[in-house]
C-alpha cells in the first residue's frame, strides 16, 4: 500500500505543475450546502454522497467533487479569464468490494484539479495538453469524447421538442435512453393523467408535479421517429478509434446527421490545436460515447487518462467542458469553462510500480 504521505507529495507536485500553468490555488469548503449542489452531480454521485444535517445550515454534504464548488465560487464574482487549481480530499460512498487492496477506490481520497474559465476557443486544447504533459511519465491511455456532438444529434432528430428534451435529459443513462428511443420510434397512444383532487404528498411541490405531468403528456404525442434516424444515431454512438480516423468517420456521418456538422468542425479545430501544442492526435482515442460515462454537468469535450492493465481502476484523470453549469450557478450569467482532476493516489501507485 502507498502511504498517505507519498500520495500527498505527488498531489503537491501536480499542484505545482498547475500553478506553473498560471492557476491560482483555491480551497473550497469541505462541508457544502446540499440543496442545489446535489442536483448538479447526476444520479451516480447523488447516490454516493455523504449527507448530514447541521442545526444552522440545514442539510449539508461532504465534498464529493471540486468542480461545482469552484464554479460556485467563481460565478460569485471572479474575473475572466481565470485559472484555478486545488488539492484536497473528496468523499464518496463505495459499493461492497470497492475497497479491496488491489482496487484503489477509497471512501476518502485526494483530488488535484485545474479549472479554466475563458472564452478562448483553444481552451479545450490547453487543458487537455496540460494534463497530457503532467501525466506523460505514466504512459497512460488518453481518450476524448464530446457531449455537444451527441446533444446536437438529439436536437436534430425529427421529433417533437418534448421528446427531444426527454432524450437529451437521459443521454447520460444509456438504458433509459434506449427505452425512450424505442418508444418514440413506434406509434404511441396519447397519455392523460387523472388529477382527482387528492392531497399532494412527497418532497416535490404541486407546481413541480403539474409541470412534470405536462411534460410526460406532451412527450406522448407526435409522429414516430423514422427508422433510419435511429440507425444513424447508433452509428454516431459507436464511432471510436484514433482521433483523426474518428474525425473522418464523423464528417461522413454529418452528411446524414447535419446537426452535428458544427461540432465535428470544432473537433477538427481542437485536434489541430492539440497538434500545435505537441500532442499527437493519432495517439488520442476518440470515443463518441465517452461523455455518457462522465459527470452529467459536462456538455462539451470530455477526456480521461487510464492505466492499461489495471482492471477495475477508475480513470487516473478525467475532465471536460461544462459551460451550462456556469449558467446554472451564475443565476443566468455564464462563461465557457473547462477543467479536470487527477487522482494523486493512483499516480503514486503507478510510480511505485516504476511508472
Amino acid at each position: 500500500m502507498i502511504p498517505r504521505t507519498a500520495k500527498a507529495a505527488v498531489g503537491r507536485r501536480i499542484l505545482e505543475a498547475f500553478r506553473a500553468a498560471g492557476a491560482v490555488e483555491v480551497a473550497p469548503d469541505i462541508l457544502l450546502p446540499a440543496d442545489t449542489l446535489l442536483d448538479l452531480y447526476g444520479e451516480d454521485i447523488r447516490a454516493r454522497a455523504y449527507l448530514t444535517t447541521d442545526p444552522i445550515r440545514g442539510e449539508v454534504v461532504l465534498r464529493p467533487d471540486f468542480t461545482v464548488p469552484v464554479v460556485r465560487m467563481h460565478m460569485a464574482g471572479g474575473a475572466e479569464p481565470a485559472r484555478y487549481c486545488y488539492l484536497g480530499e473528496v468523499f464518496r460512498k463505495q459499493d461492497h468490494g470497492d475497497t479491496r487492496p488491489d482496487h484503489p477506490r477509497d471512501n476518502e481520497y485526494l483530488q488535484a484539479g485545474f479549472e479554466l474559465f475563458s472564452r478562448d476557443p483553444d481552451a479545450d486544447a490547453e487543458v487537455f495538453a496540460l494534463f497530457h504533459a503532467t501525466l506523460a511519465p505514466c504512459r497512460l491511455a488518453a481518450t476524448m469524447g464530446d457531449m455537444q456532438l451527441l446533444l446536437d444529434a438529439v436536437a436534430g432528430l425529427p421529433l417533437s421538442e418534448p421528446r427531444r428534451a426527454m432524450l437529451a435529459h437521459h443521454i447520460w443513462r444509456p438504458r433509459r435512453f434506449e427505452r425512450l428511443l424505442e418508444r418514440f420510434s413506434a406509434p404511441e397512444t396519447p397519455r392523460r393523467f387523472a388529477i382527482n383532487g387528492a392531497p399532494w404528498t412527497g418532497l416535490r411541490t404541486e407546481a413541480e408535479m403539474l409541470s412534470r405531468i405536462a411534460r410526460l403528456e406532451a412527450a406522448a404525442e407526435g409522429p414516430p421517429l423514422p427508422p433510419e434516424w435511429r440507425v444513424r444515431l447508433h452509428r454516431l454512438f459507436s464511432v471510436a478509434g484514433p482521433a483523426p480516423s474518428a474525425l473522418d468517420e464523423l464528417r461522413v456521418l454529418a452528411d446524414h446527421l447535419p446537426a452535428i456538422a458544427p461540432a465535428v468542425e470544432r473537433l477538427a479545430a481542437r485536434l489541430a490545436a492539440l497538434s500545435a501544442r505537441g500532442v499527437d492526435p493519432a495517439q488520442v482515442r476518440f470515443d463518441a460515447s465517452h461523455g455518457r460515462q462522465t459527470m452529467e454537468y459536462y456538455d462539451g469535450m470530455t477526456f480521461s487518462f487510464t492505466a492499461e492493465g489495471r482492471a477495475g481502476w477508475p480513470p487516473v484523470a478525467s475532465g471536460g467542458r461544462y459551460d451550462a453549469l456556469t449558467r446554472v450557478l451564475g443565476a443566468g450569467a455564464a462563461i465557457p469553462a473547462v477543467g479536470g482532476i487527477i487522482r494523486p493516489g493512483l499516480v503514486a501507485e503507478l510510480e511505485g510500480a516504476e511508472c
